[in-house]
């Protein structure tokens, strides 16, 4: 990377919580992709757009935006080394050729100034540990008229697999997990700020919409709770206490998500257990341009 602010999360992304999420590129996707269609559609991608997709990860939202593309292409940017990696192979196997990636922090990353016609993120733009740095940035990279479009998380209680986790309070050190603050999944909850940080970033018509998706977990209770307390967060927690209290956490995890067990059918394939997640859909323009 060639310069770096977010210090912290880049340690976290180039260290256990990248290393997962690359590995389990597909199961994270299988959560997350209820949510690409109105993410693309929002930020309105035509056949020669040169689009930059934050916080991309394995680069699943990268590649879906470099076929919208066309003639034009996609850059990925993001902090982890091993989940571009994982991108990089992806968009090989894919044969998707109008796509890169590159290493770097969005708060201080030389982007090439008025250079991209949209700018889009699932889920990525909430770990800056200086937002309106990042969204400046971003700002300037756009050409006049161009578009931003972002998921972030909305209220931790509004999303199914937050409130399986808080089930655990008691057998886990869940202190505020899930509060708003930042940097971090929750630090964008509030439209409000969400609005003041764009604003003060430079964007213009700003609006966020709250949207809902599906997402599988896992192919049973027991998976996806394993899958769960796997990932980084639930990981941290199990650190922190002992075997015993760590299987009491894995039983009582499980036996919360048995309820959201779907037997579904052989022909369809969704049995398993899907959570609903609810999200913010975050639009905005940089002003200049003619309206499209």
């Amino acid at each position: 990377m060639q310069q770096l602010a977010n210090t912290a999360q880049a340690e976290a992304w180039n260290g256990y919580e990248g290393t997962q999420w690359a590995r389990s590129q597909e199961r994270w996707d299988a959560i997350n992709d209820g949510f690409n269609q109105p993410l693309l559609d929002a930020a309105a991608i035509t056949g020669t757009d040169t689009v930059l997709d934050i916080g991309c990860g394995a680069g699943r939202t990268t590649r879906l935006a470099a076929r919208r593309a066309g003639l034009g292409r996609a850059l990925g940017l993001d902090l982890s080394g091993p989940m571009l990696g994982k991108a990089r192979e992806s968009a090989v196997r894919e044969g998707v050729a109008n796509v890169s990636f590159v290493q770097g922090d969005a708060q201080v990353h030389p982007l090439d100034a008025e250079s991209f016609d949209a700018v889009i993120s699932r889920y990525g733009m909430t770990f800056f540990s200086d937002p309106v740095a990042a969204f400046t940035n971003l700002h300037r990279a756009l050409r006049p008229g161009g578009r931003l479009a972002f998921i972030c998380a909305a209220e931790a209680e509004a999303n199914e697999w937050l409130a399986a986790l808080a089930s655990l309070d008691g057998l886990l050190p869940l202190g505020g997990f899930g509060k708003p603050g930042g940097p971090g999944m929750f630090s964008l909850t509030d439209p409000g700020r969400i609005r003041d940080l764009l604003t003060t970033g430079g964007f213009d018509r700003v609006d966020v919409r709250r949207i809902e998706a599906a997402g599988k977990w896992g192919t049973d209770a027991a998976d996806a709770a394993a899958f769960l307390l796997d990932s980084g967060p639930g990981r941290h927690l199990l650190d922190q206490v002992t075997p015993p209290e760590q299987d009491a956490a894995r039983q009582a995890l499980t036996a919360a998500l048995r309820r959201h067990e779907s037997d579904g059918n052989e022909s369809d394939g969704n049995g398993g257990v899907w959570l609903r997640s609810s999200s913010w859909l975050v639009t905005a323009v940089r002003g200049g341009g003619a309206r499209r």
